[in-house]
């Protein structure tokens, strides 16, 4: 890695920082509301935050009519390298598990913690900033590269659809949103509905983002004493008190839910069912899933190159109309998708519930002997002296997929702990100046490749 590059990414640290805190303090949680724009007003603001930052940093800058979009971009050349970055974050969940605002970011212990720090303003925002290194250091980019940035990556993808439809696709790129050193193959997703009867004795509304573990689950009614009797017999975390049950599990991103996550709803659940409880969601929920969010009682061990089946019970809602169950399942990229409509449409119809697709991403695999890959690999490599952490597979879905030739390219170091999507997520500050290195050398090296 140049010398001088790396030394004017050094000097870059205090405006990194104060630029990262600048698009945390954003809540661009979608919502909703009358504003008119596609993802709700915090999601535009923050994109329009991120155009204006380009903007001062030097790029040409463009943003999509309706507000789905933006990009900036800089360079020569026809051909496009592309960055793709999502300004969209997760709601926060309980306030109480947070040690500081969300929304205030603050730096302890070397570390930036707030809500979209490390997923995924922080990460972006590094690419940006050592695409200016190189500039800074003298660098000139004989390709364009263009920085797109998706407000809808947390939940339908509404926004890369439409970049898709109206701009040009880059001939490769990356998405710093994941690890490094990259990801080469991305398991299916699958989000999906259960709908089923509704129930005039037991009410239920839990759950968030259907790519989130529910850390907490609420049940308030004339059962609660029994089922906190039931919840301490099983030894799960819970509160009681005048007529309320809290159950607690561990946030987590669904495409950990085996590993990271402790799913606060089946845990409800399964104590709900073994007090008697007969409402057909609340049984399938208990009976197929309970503690395995590997569904193996669904679907049996499903598992190859790119991991296991990963089953998310991300939202759970009963009233005296209607129930609805929101499920994430991460699929394995060898797994037939025939196969798992007909297990998963026939155990819907066993406990008498319908079910509804809502959200389908294809899976990606991209060969390791790739030339992007090849490339992006020994950029890494150069910049961490690693050379024994191979391509890895993921059950994360990202902007990977939208592209040729593109896969998730950092920017969390093997042996750091992922922490998108949870109470107290941060990013090391240290870190994300060696993302930025690595990232120059990258970008630096595409320059010469014939795309």
């Amino acid at each position: 890695m140049n010398a001088t590059i790396a030394s004017t990414i050094d000097g870059l640290r205090d405006d990194y920082i104060a630029a990262v805190k600048r698009l945390v303090a954003i809540p661009s949680v979608y919502q909703e509301d009358d504003s008119g724009k596609p993802f709700g007003k915090p999601i535009d603001d923050c994109l329009n935050e991120t155009l204006k930052l380009c903007h001062e940093l030097g790029f040409a800058i463009y943003k999509d009519h309706k507000g789905y979009y933006g990009y900036a971009e800089i360079g020569n050349g026809e051909q496009v390298i592309g960055v793709l970055g999502h300004l969209d974050v997760v709601p926060t969940g309980e306030l109480s598990a947070w040690h500081s605002n969300p929304f205030e970011p603050e730096i302890r212990d070397g570390r930036l913690y707030g809500r979209g720090t490390q997923d995924d303003k922080g990460p972006t925002l590094a690419a940006i900033y050592a695409v200016k290194a190189l500039l800074d250091s003298g660098v000139t980019l004989n390709k364009r590269i263009r920085f797109i940035f998706g407000t809808d990556e947390e939940t339908l993808w509404r926004c890369i659809d439409r970049y898709l439809e109206k701009e040009e696709a880059p001939q490769c790129g990356f998405t710093p949103d994941s690890a490094f050193p990259l990801i080469h193959a991305e398991k299916m997703l699958i989000q999906s509905w259960l709908h089923g009867d509704g129930d005039d004795l037991v009410a239920l509304d839990c759950g968030g983002a259907l790519n989130a573990v529910p850390e907490m689950a609420k049940y308030e009614g004339p059962l609660w004493e029994e089922l906190a009797a039931k919840l301490d017999e099983l030894g799960f975390d819970f509160t009681a008190d005048d007529a309320e049950v809290v159950v607690f599990g561990k946030a987590a991103h669904s495409a950990a839910s085996d590993t990271k996550g402790v799913n606060a709803i089946t845990r409800l659940c399964m104590a709900m069912r073994q007090i008697g409880v007969t409402h057909p969601a609340v049984r399938f929920i208990a009976e197929q899933v309970g503690q395995d969010a590997n569904a193996k009682e669904i679907f049996g061990p499903v598992e190859d190159v790119s991991g296991r089946l990963t089953f998310n019970v991300a939202q759970l809602a009963i009233n005296e109309e209607s129930s609805k169950v929101g499920i994430d399942i991460r699929v394995p990229v060898t797994f037939s998708k025939d196969n798992f409509d007909s297990d998963m449409l026939a155990v819907a119809e066993q406990y008498g519930l319908r079910y509804e697709e809502f959200d389908v991403l294809p899976s990606l695999y991209m060969p390791a002997e790739s030339p992007v890959i090849k490339i992006l690999m020994k950029a890494y490599q150069e910049v961490s002296g690693d050379d024994e952490s191979l391509p890895m597979t993921s059950g994360g879905a990202t902007y990977a997929r939208a592209i040729p030739n593109c896969v998730a390219f950092g920017a969390i170091f093997p042996g750091r702990d992922k922490v998108e999507h949870m109470p107290n997520e941060y990013l090391i500050i240290d870190d994300m100046l060696k993302a930025m290195n690595v990232y120059a050398n990258a970008i630096y090296q595409l320059q010469g490749v014939e795309l």
